[in-house]
């Protein structure tokens, strides 16, 4: 299995006191971590290991961050270093979380064009796994990057722009394997706000005919399904406040009826720690996420994959996986369907594509979990899916390989930052390089 390589979770030993990630189905292999505050305090210790990976905010659910020799964790390098208003930029510090980074632009009078469904996550980390948010005009959080900055193998300091060309666009979405990243200027909006609606309970049926319509009924879309009944249970609809805000919306879309109360996508669990709803206006940072900063996301502890498949296929794949419905239904919490458009990022899934993903937050069965990741992805094969990089998946090495039109220069690219191979870890070399 490749993506599923869950590591060492039960071999570290008793003296040994080990990270875990976020949701916590995974250990790190190895105790040996640094914690650099400043970037030349990267560099020496980059120059010091021959062997190591960088960590963000630990919410990868595979091995993409892990290590078995050294770990730099990017938790001190949270600053905001500048803001250009004339080029409507900001440049902060690689491991500073979204959620840091909205309420400082947003009273400055900017915002990101779109944020994931957690403001808890580093910029770094979500950029290097192409990490997305949801609109079918909008691109992963990789898109809003202009420039890059990162520390190579050698311990040297490495600045990329879109002036960079192609060399750009293959280090932004970079698996942690072309070196710390300590910079990142990003692309910024004026602020605007948001009003947020739920509908409950759309038939799969209606999104035969209208599933482009129904994902573009907002700036950004998600659909929420546990797979029962041909069901979407939950249409979260985010829209941006063009003048008034809307006082009045309508009853139905598509069938589905409008919430009169908030919800958490998984609806037996509490409201209060999701974003506001019921088309209450807010700014741009408080509607964007499905969660609170100030609280636990999702179920917490819980596993995640997640897969991408062309735009015109997204109806056809939703129902590939329905076809495995009692199976699956017994293991998961929910599914989210979104969309992302189509971006420049040699290792973004969405590479010359608009995409279709769909996710799953699984219960934390793993045996279960993994024994059924296979079926899901031999559901999806007539599309040839592509797996989130943080996510669990089982995909041949071979085959994810034969789905990356890049990656020979992205491994080009890897030559030239690091020649020694010192940020490659297992999960690359068995995803990457074996066949």
């Amino acid at each position: 299995m490749a993506g599923s390589i869950l590591s060492p979770i039960i071999s570290c030993t008793p003296q040994e006191e080990r990270l875990s990630n976020w949701s916590g189905n995974l250990q790190y292999s190895t105790g040996n971590v640094d914690f650099p505050a400043t970037v030349g305090e990267v560099q020496e210790m980059v120059k010091r290991h021959a062997k190591l990976r960088a960590l963000g905010t630990r919410h990868s659910f595979n091995t993409i961050a892990d290590s078995t020799h050294n770990l730099i964790s990017t938790k001190g390098l949270n600053k905001i270093i500048s803001l250009d208003k004339e080029s409507a930029t900001v440049t902060v510090e690689g491991g500073l979380k979204y959620g840091e980074l909205c309420q400082y632009l947003h009273d400055n009078g900017f915002a990101l064009h779109n944020l994931a469904s957690l403001p808890h996550i580093s910029i770094a980390g979500a950029i290097a796994t192409a990490t997305h948010g949801s609109g079918v005009n909008n691109g992963n959080l990789s898109t809003a990057v202009s420039a890059i900055e990162f520390v190579n193998a050698e311990g040297k300091i490495v600045s990329l722009s879109k002036e960079d060309g192609e060399k750009f666009y293959g280090a932004v979405v970079g698996l942690g394997a072309i070196g710390v990243v300590t910079r990142v200027t990003l692309n910024l909006l004026p602020t605007f706000d948001m009003q947020q609606v739920v509908y409950r309970n759309l038939h799969m049926s209606a999104l035969e005919n209208n599933f482009e319509a129904i994902m573009s009924s907002g700036y950004s879309v998600s659909l929420f399904t546990d797979w029962r009944n041909k069901n979407i249970n939950e249409v979260w609809v985010k829209s941006k406040v063009e003048g008034k805000p809307i006082t009045e919306f309508a009853p139905e879309l598509y069938g589905a009826k409008l919430a009169t109360k908030n919800l958490h996508p998984i609806e037996d669990q509490p409201a209060e720690n999701c974003t506001e709803q019921m088309g209450v206006p807010g700014p741009w940072f408080d509607r964007m996420p499905h969660f609170k900063m100030g609280f636990t996301p999702s179920a917490g502890k819980e596993l995640q994959a997640e897969y991408f498949v062309p735009l015109e296929n997204g109806f056809e794949a939703l129902m590939a996986v329905e076809k495995l419905h009692e199976k699956i239904t017994p293991h998961l919490f929910i599914s989210e369907i979104r969309t992302i458009a189509a971006d420049n990022f040699w290792m973004s899934p969405c590479y010359k594509k608009t995409c279709v993903a769909i996710h799953t937050t699984w219960k934390q069965e793993t045996d279960e979990v993994m024994k059924l990741l296979p079926l899901v992805e031999q559901q999806l094969a007539p599309f040839n899916p592509r797996p989130h990089w943080a996510k669990l998946f089982t995909l041949a090495p071979s085959i994810l390989q034969s789905r990356i039109e890049k990656l020979n220069d992205f491994k080009q690219l890897l030559k030239e930052y690091d020649p020694s191979e010192k940020f490659r870890n297992q999960f690359l070399e068995t995803n990457l390089y074996s066949s």
